[in-house]
């Protein structure tokens, strides 16, 4: 099993590349973000998987280890092949892939090409607690308020930079203002001078 190839960029056309190792030409199946970013000559180093056939031998590359278990999962659903799987990843990355299975969002697979909504059921059903997804860091205090009252001082005029400054004071002058909406506006407004007009 070729589990991990380090070489140079043959060449890079399309979702293929051809990698130099040891003075052989290996072709390579790669997502177009990988292709695109890969460059003759310069160096790879991708985390591959073998698909061994009876009239073929394929082999898939990724640029990181979580891609790679994606693959593996994925190929692992009744229905998705290894193209599939590739395409899969072209549109979403393993973190986007973990939240849709969480969320049971088929629609998130409506661009990739040979995957319909059976199959995205399917993948949603086979996947479900084999990914992880990410969580979402918490929001900073007020941050809410904070994007309202911004939203509200540009909508009024103000440049966004010179709204920002003043909620940034206001929330340090008056830190119980910071998490309630209105009284931040009236706090940034003051801080924004007499007549408070942009």
């Amino acid at each position: 099993m070729i589990s991990r190839l380090d070489g140079t960029v043959l060449a890079a056309r399309g979702q293929r590349l051809v990698v130099g190792v040891g003075g052989v030409g290996l072709a390579v199946a790669v997502t177009p973000q990988t292709s695109l970013t890969a460059r003759a000559g310069s160096a790879v180093a991708l985390h591959t998987h073998l698909i061994v056939r009876e009239d073929e031998l394929s082999l898939y590359g990724f640029e990181t280890e979580a891609e790679l278990d994606a693959f593996e999962l994925l190929i692992g659903v009744t229905g998705v092949g290894p193209k599939s799987a590739l395409g899969v990843l072209a549109h979403l990355t393993p973190d986007a892939l973990a939240r849709a299975v969480d969320a049971q969002d088929e629609r998130a697979f409506k661009a990739v090409s040979g995957i319909g909504p059976k199959t995205a059921k399917l993948i949603i059903l086979q996947l479900s607690g084999k990914l992880v997804a990410p969580v979402a860091a918490p929001a900073a205090p007020g941050s809410d308020a904070r994007a309202d009252v911004l939203t509200a001082l540009t909508g009024l005029g103000w440049p966004e930079r010179t709204a920002a400054d003043a909620i940034e004071r206001a929330a340090v002058a008056a830190p119980e203002a910071a998490g309630t909406t209105g009284a931040l506006l009236r706090a940034a407004l003051a801080i924004l001078g007499p007549g408070a007009r942009p």
